[in-house]
């Protein structure tokens, strides 16, 4: 987002005999089928970078874009140009306190907005406003009147389909639109799914092994479904992720209602996904940034050398914990579901005050530790990568990688679930930082991968012994 006065932004089509795939594009120079769209600006009069309202972007990455077909979309420098109702206008200014369009919805918007209606496959930082860009499309493409399911969104996690949820109910307060969760059941609340009534409500968010159960047992009808939206795309149609499930969702929903707008929202797709994507949404428009530009330049990555495991401990107890209550709230990944319970067992007995979460966890304290944070009540949380991906919390400004991520069963860097851990701070453009506590040869090894593929050198804190030297990383990075 810019601060200075400019005409709405055009991008043409491209010429059909140049388009190009999805992952053909990602390292081409710019062509008439890859766009290059110019930094989006507005009119100083309606905000400003201090305005709390304002979504900043993280940085000024160019957005690119593969435009399909004959459609030619301006972007939206306010709300009002997108053509929205009075009731999901006054959801964006009063619940929201948006002022303006972020760069990315600046420009998804239009696309998902604009008939005919073409599938999107977006790739933008975390941070940016993506969750708004889709539900805002699944709320304007629903008829308030039409009392069956019209749009489904498809998350990872029951937490993130909750979170989801929040912000839809949020936006969509005045619209008189209805939503449910699609997630797994606890005990105490379980319904046989012959017991369940028919969905009805409008727009359903959810986990896709539940909503493909309820497709199957014909409990959530998809005849009249408008839209489909994979929040964390990339992990959803990924191999080992849930892509038969998600595949298998998509075909029914396609088969059934006729022509079915989808999107693909994530802020990382690998070449191997990019191209599997390439295959199952076929004539898409595209929206991306280069893998170089996204490691969130607002937020500060630092380096920290402990010498052993012990003293990854220190620095979590003598440094963390007390800094960390000055510049707001703290999440520290962790490898393991054991590794994260033996860590918060020890700190816990040490009198320091923190929670935990991982997937084996019974749901309901999964809610309550999550809910707990997200009310300010907690101010550390330690977390396996469950929360990696989509998690938000506006006053999270720092992130441990106590363990840095790796690709299950192998010593290789995972730089996608890095990059999604440490965007769960600095969320829309605020300042953050980051700290990863290498130990071993083997955790410089995967550094040293991480800083290769981003092509990002993240800088060294001299001493982990010395408190001089984290307040002046915290000072550099704008938190202190």
């Amino acid at each position: 987002m810019a601060d200075k006065e400019s005409s709405s932004l055009e991008v043409a089509p491209a010429k059909a005999e140049e388009k190009k795939s999805w992952a053909d594009v990602a390292e081409e120079e710019e062509s008439e089928a890859e766009l290059k769209l110019k930094e989006l600006t507005v009119s100083d009069n309606n905000g400003s970078a201090s305005d709390p309202g304002l979504l900043e972007d993280p940085d000024d990455s160019q957005i690119k874009a593969v435009v399909s077909g004959d459609t030619v979309y301006a972007s939206a420098l306010k709300f009002e140009d997108l053509n929205l109702s009075d009731d999901l206008i006054k959801g964006l200014y009063i619940e929201m306190g948006f002022s303006r369009p972020s760069k990315i919805q600046a420009v998804t918007l239009p696309m998902i907005l604009t008939p005919p209606y073409k599938d999107l496959v977006a790739q933008a930082h975390n941070g940016s406003g993506k969750t708004t860009c889709f539900v805002l499309g699944m709320l304007s493409r629903v008829d308030p009147n039409l009392k069956v399911p019209q749009a489904i969104c498809i998350c990872p996690t029951r937490e993130l389909a909750q979170q989801n949820q929040s912000v839809l109910l949020r936006m969509g307060k005045f619209s008189g639109i209805t939503s449910m969760c699609a997630i797994p059941s606890d005990s105490s609340n379980f319904v046989p799914i012959s017991k369940r009534p028919p969905i009805t409500e409008q727009v359903v968010i959810g986990t896709p092994g539940t909503i493909k159960k309820w497709m199957s047992a014909r409990k959530l009808a998809t005849r009249d479904v408008k839209i489909l939206v994979f929040d964390e795309a990339d992990h959803m149609l990924a191999e080992d992720g849930f892509r038969d499930d998600s595949e298998r969702i998509m075909k029914d929903i396609q088969r059934s209602s006729g022509h079915c707008q989808v999107l693909l929202f994530s802020a990382t797709f690998n070449e191997t996904v990019k191209a599997f994507v390439s295959k199952v949404v076929k004539d898409s428009n595209q929206i991306f940034v280069k893998k170089e530009e996204l490691t969130l330049e607002k937020l500060k990555q630092y380096k920290v050398r402990c010498p052993d495991e012990l003293a990854k401990l220190e620095v979590i107890k003598d440094k963390i914990f007390e800094f960390g209550q000055k510049i707001g709230q703290t999440i520290i990944f962790v490898r393991t579901r054991e590794s994260t319970q033996r860590l918060h067992k020890t700190l816990v007995q040490e009198g320091y005050e923190c929670t935990s979460i991982q997937g084996a966890m019974e749901q309901a304290d999964r809610d309550k530790i999550i809910k707990e944070f997200k009310d300010g009540l907690t101010k550390v949380l330690l977390t396996t990568d469950l929360l990696a991906r989509g998690f938000d919390q506006a006053q999270v400004n720092l992130v441990i990688n106590y363990d840095l991520p790796i690709k299950y069963g192998t010593s290789e860097p995972d730089c996608e679930v890095y990059l999604h851990r440490i965007g769960r701070a600095g969320r829309f453009g605020r300042k953050g930082a980051v700290f990863n506590l290498i130990c071993t040869d083997r955790d410089q090894m995967i550094m040293e991968k991480i800083e290769k593929h981003f092509a990002h050198y993240i800088p060294e804190v001299p001493n982990w012994r010395s408190e001089e030297d984290f307040e002046k990383a915290l000072k550099d990075a704008g938190l202190l």
